[in-house]
């Protein structure tokens, strides 16, 4: 027979809030709340200052120019400005249904892009390979830097040094017409242009993806090359079986992320 309850009976009271005394979520909008909110805003208010310059950043260069996007229903035109050119509404883009240069920039863009990721690509993959392969520290960043280099030109100054050299006047074509040939001009010969664009992208940005895959190829346990030269495997067997594969979360990343400069062909 159960037990009765007296006065002197102990009661378990649960370590657990009543349900009735959980706030429901349109509560933490009470001026409590608020107040508190303000006071741990205020607390770490030197943390909240140093966010201003990034939001400063991605406001005046990210979301203010996305109000000139007006101009692409206008008839837009510098000297009359935003409000005074005339309003042409989808004008503009039915135009690129029948102008048929549309189709022939759409195919070169796509071509260049596709040529940019086939050739320029995995040229920074091999050279973070063969930096990887040196032995000598200091050897390795002296090539580092001589790699990097010329990521931080700009490529007006990048054009200027490939025109001194496969230019009319350059290297190239005077020493061509030194031996009794013709000049050559390889920088404005169409046939050229889209060889000269990507082995500019090469050595202009390659020596600067190694770093990424430089980060990576350290990330690798050691163990694993200790483990391949016990067993006996070669430079070529380690890289193609412990490198390549402890490197292509990182190289499918970033192919991923080249993919999204495709129309842009990594120009703005």
């Amino acid at each position: 027979m159960a037990e009765k309850l007296t006065a002197s009976t102990p009661v378990q009271v649960s370590k657990f809030p009543r349900p009735s005394t959980v706030h429901p979520p349109g509560r933490l909008s009470s001026p409590k709340s608020k107040r508190l909110l303000l006071r741990i805003m205020w607390r770490e208010r030197w943390v909240y200052a140093m966010l201003i310059p990034g939001l400063l950043y991605f406001l005046i260069f990210h979301y203010l120019p996305l109000l000139g996007n007006i101009a692409a229903f206008q008839d837009y035109s510098p000297f009359l400005g935003f409000f005074r050119s005339p309003w042409v509404g989808f004008t503009n883009f039915t135009s690129l249904f029948v102008d048929p240069d549309v189709i022939a920039v759409v195919r070169n863009t796509l071509i260049i892009s596709l040529l940019q990721i086939v050739f320029a690509f995995p040229v920074g993959i091999i050279l973070a390979l063969l930096l990887n392969a040196i032995i000598s520290e200091r050897f390795k960043r002296i090539m580092q830097s001589v790699l990097y280099l010329p990521h931080f030109l700009g490529w007006v100054i990048i054009i200027s040094i490939w025109q001194q050299i496969f230019g009319g006047d350059g290297f190239i074509s005077n020493l061509i017409t030194s031996t009794g040939g013709k000049p050559l001009d390889l920088l404005t010969d169409p046939d050229f242009f889209k060889p000269m664009l990507i082995l500019q992208v090469i050595w202009k940005e390659s020596g600067w993806s190694t770093i990424m895959f430089l980060a990576a190829i350290v990330g690798i346990n050691f163990q694993l090359y200790e483990a391949a030269v016990v067993n006996g495997a070669g430079q070529w067997r380690r890289h193609w079986h412990i490198i390549l594969p402890g490197i292509s979360n990182i190289v499918v990343l970033l192919l991923i992320l080249s993919l999204g400069n495709v129309l842009s062909v990594g120009f703005e």
